[in-house]
């Protein structure tokens, strides 16, 4: 049955000459390039078509390897500011961030080929460069094994979903723990995608579709990009794929025992691929196909996709260009920034979901009620999707964010995502906005090698503050990253780089004192204060418990007292308000 499925599906494009088929398309339809494999075939396809096919080594990876970057395009041109002045839309296409869903990288590099070698399809790089990115996890699939994807029907053989320091790196857009992410970022830095695509598989229920789909959350985009992929690129999407005999739903998360109970949204925060594009004015998609379809079909949906958004990107590229720098202006002129964001339940829209029936049945394991799928009883119905997010804390904008030198990792990732460090040349003192946590709370266990900060309270002083040469001022300026550097430096943002633990030193107290000793010092302290010995009694006659505690009155007094360190839970990056240049009065 698979072999019969597999060559009607061959019979939708015309068939390649041998020596230019894929692993893919010689092993029977359930078989996936190796990592060598894949890049001998597109060494061919770049010896044999440079006129259209460029290839280069785009950094390192954790395996030791080098990430790749193709590109396609109708006169060879792999220059990205000569796309832009070509007037020409760019789609970065991602694969294998999990090796073990591998349908992106057999369909890239048919399509690649198929780009190059039929004229029909060639025209589609008319206005629009292609950049793939063949394997983006080179360690995961050089991990090659056929069991870890124990809910997936097929390939054979496959990679791993971690890399080779066991991080998932879609998890890694934000903290670039991994070399992979951090040569991924100087690559979407370099070209400024207008689209991004990161192929993957699905897990979780059973349903009808060979083809889910997540899309970058429109609430989170500049409203003239959100409006724009509401309005017109998902629409088109929907409606080619549909004639292409692969009809799509959004990608199938729930809060409930079945589909029915409504679909929720993927929110794609900025450690995700598509949340990081967002922060760039990108729109990203993630296909993902159904992982207990067979992976013949997973295949070929996904080409069609892939080759859908070439050609809707092309035939939209007007709309598509003039939506980007609508969002770029109202970018450069917002003042305000949303950091986080929670569903809103109270609006929906419906689909027309194709699924199975949900049903129980003794478990041969436990004996106890468990849940399958009946394909006997297929069904489509109308289905809630809720598809808004609401922002919940938000931030004003600085001028600019004064980051001590001390904290040269912190710079060093802003640097390799488009951000522009100006290095004090003198000793600076300016009043400056700066923030102290008051409370957060910790995850209890270790998250992609990092224990997250969420929940977290703040409170903002005015201080005057003295900076050194060396110290990096960072400017939010029209060309500045200005939605990046916001949620990567404002800790209360859900991925900003204190919430993945870059700054935890200053949550650790370095002095204290001896109950004994500052008895005394904190005695002479309230008598040389008057009005702080007011607050203390205050604080007493409103707080009993406090009032008949001895060590809480005096750690408030310490905490209130010259002794206390300034820098004890104190976010080191200060932000500057000020106008123009901060410089030395």
């Amino acid at each position: 049955m698979l072999t019969l499925l597999f060559a009607a599906l061959l019979m939708t494009t015309p068939t390649p000459p041998a020596e230019w088929r894929t692993p893919f398309e010689t092993g029977g339809g359930n078989t996936t390039a190796t990592h060598a494999e894949c890049i001998a075939y597109y060494q061919k396809l770049t010896k044999a078509y440079p006129q259209q096919l460029q290839m280069a080594e785009a950094g390192p990876t954790d395996a030791g390897q080098p990430l790749h970057e193709v590109v396609l395009s109708a006169d060879g041109d792999a220059d990205p500011a000569s796309t832009r002045r070509k007037n020409r839309r760019v789609l970065f296409i991602q694969n294998g961030i999990h090796p073990g869903e591998p349908e992106g990288i057999d369909a890239s590099m048919m399509l690649a080929r198929d780009l190059v070698q039929q004229p029909k399809l060639r025209k589609l790089l008319a206005g629009v460069t292609v950049v793939i990115v063949p394997v983006y996890n080179v360690d995961g699939m050089l991990n090659r094994n056929a069991t870890t994807r124990a809910n997936q029907n097929g390939p054979a053989a496959y990679g791993f979903r971690g890399n080779a320091r066991h991080l998932d790196l879609n998890r890694d857009y934000i903290k670039q723990d991994s070399r992979n992410a951090r040569s991924f970022a100087a690559l979407f830095q370099k070209w400024q995608p207008d689209v991004f695509v990161e192929t993957h598989t699905s897990n979780g229920a059973d349903y009808q579709y060979t083809m889910t789909l997540i899309a970058t959350q429109h609430s989170k985009l500049a409203p003239a990009l959100g409006s724009y992929l509401q309005t017109q690129l998902l629409p088109a999407l929907y409606k080619s794929m549909e004639q292409k005999k692969w009809p799509m739903t959004p990608y199938v998360d729930f809060d409930g025992q079945t589909p029915e109970s409504g679909l929720r949204a993927f929110l794609e925060t900025p450690r995700y691929s598509t949340g990081y594009a967002a922060l760039f004015n990108t729109i990203g998609f993630m296909p993902e196909t159904h992982m207990l379809k067979a992976f013949a079909p997973r295949v070929h949906a996904t080409y069609d996709f892939l080759k859908t958004m070439l050609e809707t990107v092309g035939q939209q590229s007007q709309a598509l260009a003039a939506a980007k720098e609508a969002a770029n202006t109202a970018l450069a002129a917002q003042t305000a920034f949303p950091l986080a964001w929670a569903l809103d339940e109270t609006q929906h829209e419906t689909v027309q979901f194709r699924g199975y029936e949900g049903r129980t049945k003794p478990s041969e394991v436990s004996g106890q009620p468990r849940l399958y799928y009946d394909h006997a009883a297929p069904f489509t119905r109308p289905v809630k999707h809720f598809n808004t997010y609401k922002p919940t804390v938000s931030a004003r904008r600085p001028s600019a964010y004064v980051i001590p030198q001390a904290w040269g990792e912190v710079a060093e990732i802003l640097r390799r995502n488009g951000a522009t460090l100006v290095p004090l040349t003198a000793e600076v003192t300016a009043p400056v906005e700066v923030y102290y946590f008051e409370d957060y709370k910790t995850s209890p266990r270790a998250y992609e090698g990092h224990y997250l900060h969420s929940q977290i309270k703040l409170r903002t002083a005015t201080e005057t503050a003295t900076f050194h040469p060396g110290d990096f001022v960072v400017y939010l300026t029209a060309n500045s990253p200005i939605r990046y550097l916001m949620e990567t430096l404002e800790p209360q943002a859900t991925d900003s780089f204190f919430a993945w633990g870059f700054f935890d030193s200053v949550l650790q107290q370095k002095e204290h004192f001896s109950d004994y000793v500052f008895e005394d010092l904190a005695a002479d302290l309230l008598r040389r204060n008057p009005q702080l010995r007011e607050r203390l009694e205050q604080l007493k006659k409103q707080n009993p418990a406090f009032a008949g505690n001895g060590a809480a009155q005096l750690e408030w007094v310490y905490l209130n007292s010259p002794q206390h360190e300034a820098g004890f839970n104190r976010y080191p990056v200060a932000r500057w308000l000020g106008q123009g240049q901060l410089a030395a009065n």
